[in-house]
């Protein structure tokens, strides 16, 4: 799951025209999905499934790791990868030069997140996010001018201090105990005063990566710098590859007695985020950024779980959440980068009448509107409905308020736009022809985040056999 993409990446650099490129696309994504299939197989038949590197185990060695949670982010990264994949291949057919600089990056991107899934050592997962950060890093600066490499900037610094902080806390925890992988650190790791400033470092400088409120400010700009692949790879998967990590870590070697308070000041950050998010998406005029601020707003979600960390509903819940909106957001940003293309404008009052020649990216991008904002039979309902019953089964009623409010914020920013491109236009609307592949990439990933709601009971099902 590592060197395949990596292997891809080199042949992309090495052979760059279009028939090597889809020659080595033809070739690396059915050999990582046979390889995950057989992966998940194994994970679901014997439990755990631990690789040691060059023979060496930990502690003296690195392991990397894989169990559900981590078989499921995969599956996520490589449907999510390969469907903008696609759509890169027409989105780059005419800039021959940045086409020659996109597929490496685009490869080495999905090797680095690959690795944060599959790590299960402290300092692998630094490194792994390293080699994530510097391939966004890039594709945020692809398109070239004073805005994109300015975002790309800014997201470079605040990911250099978020992995300093990270690594900071990564040599406390190695000071106090010897050790870095992550099953041995929660068996050994106790209450003492380093053990607690480790873990602050650890998760301020994960939380600057995932851009949760305050830590967000790079990423709206970001979104809507970077070329339309790589915004929804940012949004779907990047965020999510430091949340993992702290969902990781806290799940297995954070001790209650360790954060007994740090799980409400994340619940409480992440109800900021919710309402934050939603409410400066209403306030946006151009698409990519909404989308972008409806990110912020989504990944608050996320952090919910925390403050409800004994709730197995609740785990399930910010597992569904992550899957969900690593679906329903690609699939808003691969169609809102059709509806851009095609009217050569990203003010959302101009989209009017725009649904009278693109039915497909306006039903993909209703689709995914409809998970995002919580209404059936969307698979964010699912993932919110988990969350609701979590919070009155563990007697914290007040995040079921943030959950309600968050999808009302989410049908308020949402429902304009929609309302702009469905509605006719008085003038006949000039718009350039977007290739029908583009649009099947944003329509593929809108229907998988609604069949995962439609068919929840088997995916929960699994879940709650793989995960807990």
């Amino acid at each position: 799951m590592v060197v395949i993409p990596l292997a891809a990446a080199a042949a992309s650099y090495l052979f760059p025209w279009r028939s090597a490129l889809m020659a080595a696309s033809a070739i690396a994504f059915p050999a990582a999905f046979y390889s995950l299939a057989l992966l998940a197989r194994d994970v679901w038949v014997s439990g755990a499934v631990r690789y040691r590197i060059g023979g060496w185990g930990s502690p003296l060695g690195i392991d990397l790791f894989a169990d559900g949670l981590s078989i499921l982010m995969l599956f996520m990264t490589i449907v999510v990868v390969m469907a903008a994949s696609i759509y890169s291949s027409f989105y780059f057919s005419g800039d021959v030069e940045r086409k020659r600089s996109f597929w490496p990056l685009w490869m080495f991107l999905w090797a680095g997140l690959n690795g944060v899934f599959l790590s299960g050592d402290v300092f692998n997962l630094y490194v792994t996010l390293e080699v994530m950060v510097i391939a966004s890093v890039a594709l945020i600066s692809l398109k070239g001018g004073r805005e994109a490499l300015l975002s790309g900037m800014r997201y470079f610094l605040v990911s250099v201090l978020g992995s300093l902080s990270y690594l900071m806390g990564v040599a406390m925890l190695y000071g106090s105990y010897g050790i870095l992988d992550i099953g041995a650190l929660g068996r050994t790791i106790g209450p003492d005063p380093a053990a607690q400033i480790a873990i602050v470092l650890i998760v301020t400088g994960l939380l600057a990566k995932t851009a949760l409120f305050p830590l967000h400010f790079w990423l709206p700009k970001a979104h809507a710098s970077a070329p339309v692949p790589v915004s929804a790879a940012l949004s779907a998967l990047v965020v999510k590859a430091p949340f993992y990590i702290i969902l990781r870590l806290w799940t297995d070697v954070f001790s209650h007695d360790i954060i007994s308070h740090a799980g409400l000041m994340l619940g409480v950050l992440g109800s900021v985020a919710i309402i934050w998010g939603g409410v400066m998406a209403l306030r946006q005029t151009r698409l990519k950024m909404l989308v972008a601020y409806s990110t912020v707003s989504q990944i608050g979600y996320l952090f919910l779980f925390f403050p409800m960390a004994g709730s197995s509903d609740a785990f399930l819940g910010c597992v569904y959440q992550a899957l969900s909106h690593g679906l329903a957001k690609a699939s808003m940003f691969l169609a809102a980068g059709n509806l851009i293309k095609a009217l050569g404008s990203d003010l959302i009052e101009d989209l009017r009448g725009l649904r009278q020649r693109l039915n497909i990216s306006t039903f993909a991008f209703g689709l995914a509107g409809i998970s995002l904002m919580g209404l059936p039979p969307g698979a964010g309902f699912i993932a919110k409905w988990q969350l609701l019953k979590a919070s009155i089964e563990t007697g914290q009623w007040w995040w079921a308020i943030i959950i309600v409010a968050g999808g009302l914020l989410a049908a308020g920013y949402l429902f304009p736009v929609l309302r702009n491109i469905i509605s006719q236009s008085q003038d006949p609307v000039e718009c350039a022809k977007v290739p029908f592949g583009m649009e099947a990439a944003a329509i593929v990933l809108a229907v998988l985040s609604l069949v995962l709601g439609i068919a929840a009971a088997v995916p929960l099902s699994l879940f709650r056999t793989a995960l807990l």
